[in-house]
């Protein structure tokens, strides 16, 4: 038997089935019962004149049918999201190896010729600082 969460989860796309298969069930009326296992099962036996155990399987049927298309839907997006993230895992290891790897470099050069590497880093960092002075200074003249 479908539980009452189960029907609740699957309510929309129940409804739809439900009225397929009982013609004489309304929007009005099933917003009334709004995904209440009992209360469905209530109405249908009242309006179709079925068995409670015959509307129970069979509202659990359509129920684990719509259910089961939610599920490949959420398996599919399941694999689409690990897919994807699988993808960043791969880039982002293959960005930290060429990282690692300048980085070797450069402290490499930096040991080999540690006078230059100074006198670049310094030459650098004047270099910045006067393009953020002339543009800070540029800002307050305006």
């Amino acid at each position: 038997m479908a539980t009452q969460e189960q029907v609740i989860g699957n309510w929309n796309e129940l409804k739809g089935k439900l009225k397929q298969k009982w013609g004489q069930l309304t929007d009005d009326e099933l917003g009334q019962v709004e995904g209440n296992f009992d209360q469905l099962v209530g109405l249908i036996q009242r309006k179709t004149g079925g068995t409670r155990k015959e509307i129970e399987n069979m509202v659990t049927k359509l129920n684990e049918e719509t259910g089961g298309r939610l599920r490949q839907a959420g398996e599919k997006a399941r694999q689409y999201v690990d897919q994807a993230g699988e993808a960043v895992r791969d880039v982002s290891e293959r960005a930290r190896e060429r990282t690692m790897e300048r980085y070797d470099e450069a402290r490499e050069m930096v040991s080999y010729r540690p006078i230059e590497s100074v006198a670049v880093a310094f030459g650098t960092g004047l270099l910045v600082g006067l393009m953020i002075g002339l543009v800070a200074g540029s800002r307050y003249e305006a």
